[in-house]
């Protein structure tokens, strides 16, 4: 199947399959039953340390996505992507953040992991 990245400000859709939140924080004003999301990972999000060194600014996307991945690399975050990328290889996966950029967000590092395991089978 395939792994998707969303806002938690966009709305739900029956396309998304499994939607699951990839936040360490839980996004600001969106209710629970609002996200609809089937799963909360929060222990597969950057570290405190990377997440406010980082602040979402574009100059540091680069060394963010470089450390993040490297964490992505350890327990117990490994086996939450490994999980999440077997899970799309059987539906759709959807990655849910609070952050204004998803491109340049930890959804973005995790979906590109996933894809990496799904074209390595």
């Amino acid at each position: 199947m395939a792994v998707q990245i969303k806002r938690a400000y966009d709305p739900p859709a029956a396309s998304d399959g499994y939607r699951v939140l990839v936040d360490g924080l839980w996004p600001r004003g969106v209710a629970k039953e609002k996200l609809k999301v089937a799963a909360w990972l929060r222990d597969i999000s950057p570290s405190a340390e990377l997440r406010q060194w980082y602040g979402h600014q574009p100059e540091k996307w680069k060394g963010f996505r470089t450390r993040y991945r490297r964490e992505l690399g350890r327990s117990p975050r490994k086996e939450l992507v490994d999980t999440l990328a077997a899970r799309a290889r059987k539906e759709q996966v959807t990655l849910v953040c609070g952050a204004r950029d998803a491109e340049h967000s930890n959804a973005a590092v995790i979906a590109e992991l996933i894809r990496e395991q799904l074209e390595a089978r």
